[in-house]
């Protein structure tokens, strides 16, 4: 069986992305990054073929498909473009699935239809300026009024999709968290909103430039000044947040992981065609022990990459949380893995791998956000290291 097809379907939905990815996210790619220009257009276009809402339920206009189905996905989008990736991930990882998931049936009846489409671009908005991988240091707030609605105060970071152009319009709907308390044992009371564009007190602050890489996405700051929240777009009770966010979180840690393989894999495949196509003291350059190293150790490295990413994928089911282990595994090593590659990639091509033109510096630039987004390096060694306090076993299953 191959790990990475395990199903017809698989294949087909793989030769469907990647045939879709060479005739319009390619050609668009490089001049997106260059200009730090998200293109809205194309991601809405996304709904056509039911992408957006890949693992939303058929009955809400999603694919329901699989979290294998979803690593294909964002491998096939990276080995093209991983800031369009990213956004792409932002939207059907980190809201429509959130949604599909952990929302309430009116919810997902108002709100998903549209954000499956593409009519409505989503995000999720956690970081804030202050606050990233230390969730219940988030200062945000949400008080409930007299009334049954929300007011919402403070202010995210780093949010990719935040706001949808340059001229500072909002997403069209966030998945929000905020502080609403404490409980019995004064714990902070973490609870999930949804904010629609329009409601009052709802802003970007500032869209995010010069970023290192990922630049075909927008980042920005969002700002919830005295937001009005109705009664009905709170997710869940207050204090469920942890609930919904774990799950979620390991379906996100696998689709990252999937985007550093697609990275490696289209700088692998850029090296390879370099070393065959350059010559140097009349012989073709991979005939060099040095650029054969690394060619060598690239190769083994991405097929080490495919296997790890696929095999938790096959092993995750979407909507539960207990793959914390090898999801932060897959992250914590896929996205050092591929910036390896990459960096290797520009090295055997020298100059030309140091200029956009050839694409492999524009993907060493992009590599090093996985190691910091969706859970940094750092959270993943820690988290990697306590779940193995608790199952020594899982080493030996």
């Amino acid at each position: 069986m191959d790990i990475a097809n395990p199903s017809e379907e698989h294949t087909m939905l793989r030769e469907m992305v990647r045939d879709w990815t060479k005739e319009y996210v390619e050609p668009q790619a490089f001049e997106h990054d260059k200009h730090e220009r998200f293109n809205l257009e194309l991601l809405r276009s996304m709904g056509e073929l039911g992408l957006l809402g890949i693992s939303a339920q058929e009955e809400y206009g999603g694919a329901g498909l699989d979290a294998t189905a979803c690593a294909i996905v964002h491998e096939e989008l990276s080995a093209s473009d991983p800031g369009f990736a990213l956004a792409y991930l932002a939207h059907s990882m980190l809201f429509v699935n959130n949604l599909a998931y952990n929302g309430t049936d009116e919810q997902k009846s108002r709100i998903l239809p549209k954000v499956c489409s593409g009519e409505w671009i989503g995000a999720m908005a956690m970081s804030e300026p202050d606050a990233g991988t230390d969730v219940l240091g988030l200062s945000t707030t949400a008080v409930q009024r007299d009334d049954g609605t929300w007011c919402i105060n403070g202010r995210k970071m780093w949010i990719t999709n935040g706001c949808l152009d340059d001229q500072g319009t909002p997403a069209d709907v966030v998945w929000v968290y905020a502080k609403t308390g404490t409980d019995d044992r004064g714990r902070v009371q973490m609870s999930t909103f949804l904010v629609e564009a329009g409601m009052p007190g709802y802003s970007v602050g500032q869209k995010i430039f010069d970023k290192t890489g990922m630049r075909a996405s927008n980042t920005a700051e969002l700002v919830f000044d005295d937001c009005i929240v109705p009664a009905e777009n709170i997710v869940g009770a207050p204090g469920e947040s942890l609930i919904h966010m774990m799950g979620n979180l390991e379906l996100e840690r696998l689709t990252l992981a999937a985007m550093a393989l697609g990275i490696a894999r289209r700088s692998l495949e850029e090296m390879n065609k370099y070393a065959t196509e350059r010559s140097a003291f009349k012989t073709q350059i991979r005939d060099f022990g040095q650029m054969q190293r690394y060619i060598g150790e690239s190769w083994a490295k991405y097929r080490a990459m495919r296997a790890y990413v696929y095999d938790t994928a096959n092993s995750l089911t979407i909507g539960t949380a207990g793959q914390r282990l090898d999801s932060d595994g897959v992250k914590l090593f896929t996205t050092t893995a591929a910036k390896e590659i990459a960096d290797a990639a520009m090295q055997v091509m020298g100059g030309y791998g140091y200029v956009a033109e050839y694409h492999v510096e524009r993907l060493w630039r992009d590599a090093k956000l996985l190691e910091i987004g969706g859970g940094t390096l750092e959270s993943h060694q820690k988290n990697i290291t306590r779940d193995l306090f608790k199952d020594s076993e899982a080493i030996t299953r």
